[in-house]
């Protein structure tokens, strides 16, 4: 390597949900290249659901992730009831959708308080955090302790749920299950409102790129489990069009695949911040004066903010929550007849990290004969490549432990995994 070639090298990602690493190349001061490179063994459940009755897909596929089993799940189920020509209730609906806020609620908790807020804090950790900022750690610790509460009451267990069934649920909580969370969801309203108001205050680089925005869009309420693909560039997809605008591709240094468009080979940006770029007028009154008090454009593009789109999700889905819990009444059936068999259907939902994709081919006997599963941080790794490609030029003749920090704080602004979100890099510098 010649004196003008310099090779920063991040041999493991520890604390990561997976194993992966990060490479940067550069050639007379210049990036040259950016790999993240992920090269955890293939986890193979698309294999997994080959053969099996489609009354285990949402059981299995909510063990892909311990954060998002909603949103696996769901996908699941809205993909095969679609394959078999069913409607669930209304009530039914209604319930997903806060089985939903559940998992939001949690998610980004957890991520703003004690993953992502450490960056503009100065601090190496939520632990260290949690000694200078004690108040703010345990409001998200509590927030997050709402959303597991939703889910183990209305899902039957805190992670990887298992009441989620086709057609329903297997059980309905009763009316009084679900209203003992009112209080603190009521609690939790305020908080997240105080919660979004404090991560505005944060200093934010200035960065800002024109990302391809996509993400699901809904013309009556704030999208979770239905609506178009749609892009900021203008352009919208029904789920059923997904595979023929959006390809997945695999790249030497990663066993994960990476989804770009197929009409411009570009990656492109999944998120809460491309979700409230869509859908800012379909989020809860709260959510939009709170918008509206600290600030916040819903044409941001600087990457850094999404903590505060997180924030703006946060309250909408506390504000959703309460609405069904104080008006829910329990009907007879939890569930109506799904029968699959010799069909195929795709169905699309917004994960807290972004957009999740699901297609399942099922033969006559009610048997899965192909299952294809696209994930919001497959989707957005080659934009994350992207961003440190045009973030590095700024910090590279700063101390080499700075720059290391600056391409953590990059990766974390996707909050890729629960784990990846975490202060992650050990960098190793190669010079000769």
């Amino acid at each position: 390597m010649s004196d003008s070639e310099r090779t920063i090298r991040v041999e493991a990602l520890s604390r990561v949900e997976g194993e992966g690493g990060l490479t940067i190349r550069l050639r007379d001061g210049v990036v040259a290249g950016v790999e993240l490179r992920i090269y955890e063994p293939p986890r193979f459940f698309e294999a997994f659901l080959l053969g099996r009755s489609v009354e285990e897909v949402p059981d299995i596929v909510a063990r892909i992730c311990g954060i998002c089993p909603v949103a696996y799940q769901m996908s699941a189920v809205h993909a095969l009831e679609k394959a078999a020509g069913t409607a669930v209730s209304p009530e039914v609906r209604r319930l997903r959708r806060l089985l939903y806020c559940g998992e939001w609620i949690e998610s980004h908790g957890l991520h703003m308080h004690l993953l992502h807020a450490p960056d503009f804090l100065g601090c190496d950790s939520g632990l260290q955090a949690a000694k200078t900022y004690p108040d703010e750690i345990r409001r998200g610790l509590r927030l997050k302790k709402h959303g597991n509460d939703l889910l183990d009451t209305l899902g039957g267990r805190a992670i990887h749920p298992i009441n989620v069934a086709l057609g329903g649920f297997y059980r309905l909580p009763t009316q009084d299950e679900l209203g003992r969370l009112i209080p603190d969801f009521e609690w939790g309203l305020t908080a997240a409102i105080e919660a979004t108001r404090w991560a505005a205050t944060f200093v934010f680089p200035d960065f800002e790129i024109d990302y391809d925005f996509v993400a699901l869009s809904h013309p009556d309420e704030y999208p979770m489990n239905e609506g178009l693909v749609v892009s900021s560039r203008g352009d919208s997809w029904t789920p059923e069009q997904f595979e023929e605008e959006f390809v997945e591709r695999q790249v030497p240094h990663s066993t994960a695949l990476q989804a770009v468009r197929r009409s411009t080979g570009l990656g492109y940006f999944v998120g809460p911040l491309a979700r409230v770029r869509q859908n800012f007028d379909r989020l809860s009154s709260s959510a939009r004066r709170c918008a509206d008090e600290v600030g916040f454009r819903p044409d941001c593009r600087n990457p850094f903010r999404s903590i505060i789109a997180r924030g703006l999700e946060l309250v909408n889905a506390y504000d959703e929550a309460l609405e069904i819990l104080r008006t829910y009444r329990p009907s007879k059936s939890p569930r109506v007849p799904v029968v699959v068999a010799d069909t195929e259907g795709c169905a699309a939902t917004e994960a807290p990290r972004g957009l999740l994709y699901h297609r399942y081919r099922v033969d006559g006997d009610g048997k899965i004969a192909l299952a294809k599963i696209v994930p919001p941080t497959s989707q957005n790794q080659a934009q994350i490549e992207n961003d440190l490609a045009a973030w590095l030029p700024r910090v590279l003749d700063e101390p080499e432990n700075i720059v290391a920090q600056s391409c953590e704080r990059m990766v974390r602004n996707y909050d890729p995994c629960i784990s990846c979100a975490t202060h992650f890099l050990s960098i190793r510098w190669e010079r000769q």
